[in-house]
């Protein structure tokens, strides 16, 4: 069985489906998978067995010029690379939104529509059956017009997990039982040279993300690089934009223990690096969720987010809650910033890389 996966976006959303994708995996053998996912992330698919082709879209660009001929071109190209990799017995939309049923739906076109070259003739002849796509009923998906275009739908309660969410959908949908096993993420990123002169033991510090109210004051991520060299233990800081390059400088300054990379990591080199980690502490940021997914000790602070639906998950994940964190801010009045850091000091974060609670 054939199935195009359709998931573009976020990191974590991404991450999120692997569990699901080893489900179907174990239940189904010999069931592959072709993944749409936003081209930031294509990296992650590729590490999974199940996985054979991934398709790197741009639509967050294309979404920002739709009135250029150019990025037209661009859709059509796409879309073609996809109806030459057909057929598929089914097109699953795991997103549930009116972006990824639109993408699902211009692939489902595209394959209907394809064509094969035969000797120096082109036939207009479909290979198969049109895929039909499945997806979230309207109780269940994020965008419940997008449940309109899905045939079968499949009803998930929303108040769980989304990796749990992900496992239900795929097996209504393929029509296998629901494992009652552990998540298992089942990724292994190939091995990269990361490039720094780094001795184990050493930890991660992952403090960049995008809502400034997400972020931990620096003061606190200094005291912890102090804490980490009275350990014995040298920090990495790693960037991702020249925002957080100059925040991490900022940290590193005045401590012999602690590195800032020169250059921005791919995502692989960011995943060996990680998987080297003795500890990783992290705010709520994608990255977090790639620590959990390699099964390394990590601890996530969550200042204004409730990780009950979307947090990193996984064995040896430890989260740190403030009071405000089901509240989703995006601004804070004073009190609440300092509300929101309730529960998130140094020694709490020392306290839970000591015991693991």
């Amino acid at each position: 069985m054939r199935v195009l996966l359709v998931k573009m976006s976020s990191m974590g959303d991404v991450i999120h489906t692997l569990p699901a994708v080893t489900d179907a995996a174990r239940a189904l053998p010999g069931i592959r998978f072709d993944w749409v996912v936003e081209e930031g992330f294509a990296e992650i698919p590729t590490w999974h067995a199940a996985v054979d082709r991934v398709f790197p879209i741009r639509l967050r660009q294309w979404r920002k010029r739709l009135w250029s001929p150019a990025v037209w071109r661009d859709m059509s190209a796409f879309f073609d690379q996809i109806a030459a990799a057909g057929p598929y017995d089914l097109i699953l939309d795991a997103q549930g939104l009116l972006k990824s049923v639109f993408v699902a739906g211009k692939a489902q076109k595209a394959l209907k529509n394809r064509t094969f070259s035969t000797g120096q003739k082109t036939d207009p002849v479909k290979m198969g059956e049109t895929p039909s796509i499945a997806g979230f009923d309207r109780a269940s998906a994020r965008e419940p017009l997008a449940a309109r275009f899905y045939d079968p739908t499949c009803h998930v309660p929303v108040e769980q997990h989304a990796i749990d969410r992900l496992r239900q959908l795929f097996a209504q949908v393929l029509d296998y039982e629901l494992p009652q096993s552990e998540i298992d993420y089942g990724i292994t990123p190939p091995r990269i040279d990361h490039g720094l002169a780094v001795r184990s033991p050493y930890w991660v510090f992952l403090h960049g993300t995008t809502w400034e109210t997400k972020l931990w004051p620096e003061k606190y991520w200094r005291q912890l690089i102090e804490h980490a060299a009275l350990q014995g233990r040298q920090v990495v800081l790693p960037w991702g934009s020249e925002e957080e390059h100059h925040r991490s400088l900022r940290l590193a300054q005045g401590f012999d223990n602690a590195q800032v990379p020169a250059e921005r990591f791919s995502l692989g080199a960011m995943a060996s690096l990680l998987g080297g980690a003795e500890q990783v502490v992290a705010v709520d940021t994608g990255l977090a969720h790639l620590a959990a997914a390699l099964n390394v000790p990590t601890a996530v602070l969550y200042r204004v987010t409730d990780p009950g639906r979307v947090g990193a998950r996984g064995r040896r994940v430890r989260h740190l809650i403030s009071p405000l964190a089901d509240r989703y801010l995006k601004r804070t009045t004073q009190a609440e910033a300092q509300a929101s850091l309730e529960g998130l000091s140094p020694e709490a974060i020392i306290h839970a890389l000591e015991t693991g609670a």
